[in-house]
């Protein structure tokens, strides 16, 4: 029937050179836009072209991208220290600022307005806050602010990438932009080939304090594009290495931190190597996570059974996370997430503290050199 209506209005509209044109196209194009409406509808439920949105899988279940916090772009830029803006009095050319730095404190001085507040707000309401300081000398006064260096917005990359460091983020830039900025993970050679010395499956970013569910081996080794996420200010990129032979031991141990992997590790002797629980850890279930950070396995293990001999020790692997927790808990979800941050949290610091470079080789003040030294 659709078909027919499209046939009908193509066969009354009038050749080039016929008389009473205006009418029939008249009515020729109402009786297409008909057919096309009629068609359309008509159509198979199977044929029409939808758009759900995409979705990423996480260990807890399905996380649409939209519902993870901004990226930039997404919402009004907020100035802050570093930001260099060009600032115009409207109708008075000689008090025209070509560039005004906001200051590390995050404010910014034009004319009689000195120290104004704008650290965290959008143009906009930064032009109104210097408007409001400039009426005790200044009639009705308009500003124009422009910016010209947008240098407060930044992106961190570190692990075994080409270049690490902090990147500006003064354009929308994605996670695949990011990593190929720099310059893509580490590779070396071993046994007489190249291999790659990142460990994907380990790798994280971090968004406003949590870690958003990217799957990196997926992103960068599949091409799954659902995974290249847009970055936001503040984002935090941490590409794992491939060749850490360690694992870790956290929460209520008297010294939590990394242990360098050994033959016959278990959970007991990773614990006695941190010098023990403290007071008010909880036994009966120690938590071990094992994979990756998208996919993580959960082992419960009680060490009490362990130390009184009625069940074995828990034989350990390279890149375990040993997790203890200071209150009783029954189901690994209740402590998983917790345990993970606990993880990136000492992750971060652990690489920080290896790789960072050593700022102050001097003593800082006068009179503090070892009396000792030379």
């Amino acid at each position: 029937m659709a078909r027919l209506w499209l046939a009908f209005g193509y066969f009354v509209n009038p050749l080039p050179g016929k008389g009473r044109t205006g009418f029939r196209s008249f009515v020729s194009a109402s009786l297409l836009c008909g057919g096309w409406l009629l068609f359309s509808v008509c159509l198979p439920a199977g044929e029409v072209d939808s758009h759900p949105p995409e979705v990423v899988e996480t260990a807890e279940g399905a996380v649409a991208l939209s519902d993870l916090p901004p990226a930039y772009g997404e919402t009004p830029y907020r100035l802050g220290a570093g930001d260099v803006l060009s600032i115009q009095f409207y109708g008075r050319p000689n008090l025209t600022r070509p560039q005004v730095t906001v200051a590390p404190d995050g404010t910014l001085s034009y004319l009689s307005a000195t120290s104004v507040e704008v650290r965290g707000r959008t143009l906009e309401e930064a032009r109104l806050a210097l408007e409001a300081e400039l009426t005790d000398l200044y009639r009705n006064p308009r500003l124009i602010l422009t910016p010209l260096e947008l240098a407060s917005n930044s992106y961190t990359v570190i692990g075994m990438v080409r270049l690490t460091g902090v990147f500006a983020l003064d354009s929308p830039i994605t996670l695949v932009e990011a990593m190929a900025r720099a310059g893509g993970t580490e590779s070396g050679l071993f046994d007489r080939r190249y291999v790659d010395l990142a460990d994907l499956d380990r790798s994280f970013i971090i968004r406003e304090g949590r870690r958003l569910p990217v799957d990196f081996r997926r992103l960068l080794l599949e091409g799954d594009m659902s995974q290249n996420i847009a970055l936001a200010p503040g984002d935090y990129i941490q590409i794992a290495s491939a060749l850490a032979n360690d694992y870790f031991v956290l929460g209520a141990v008297e010294s939590p931190g990394r242990e360098g992997f050994t033959a016959g590790a278990s959970v007991v002797a990773a614990i006695t190597k941190r010098e023990g629980f403290t007071r008010s850890a909880f036994r009966e279930r120690v938590l071990v996570v094992r994979g990756s950070m998208t996919e993580p396995e959960a082992h419960i293990v009680n060490v009490r059974e362990i130390l009184r001999g009625a069940r074995p020790d828990f034989p350990l692997e390279p890149k375990d996370i040993v997790f203890v927790s200071n209150r009783p808990w029954y189901r690994p979800e209740e402590i998983l997430d917790r345990a993970v941050a606990v993880f990136l949290r000492s992750a971060t610091a652990t690489w920080t503290s290896a790789n960072a470079p050593i700022i102050f080789t001097e003593p800082v003040l006068p009179g503090t050199r070892d009396r000792n030294e030379p």
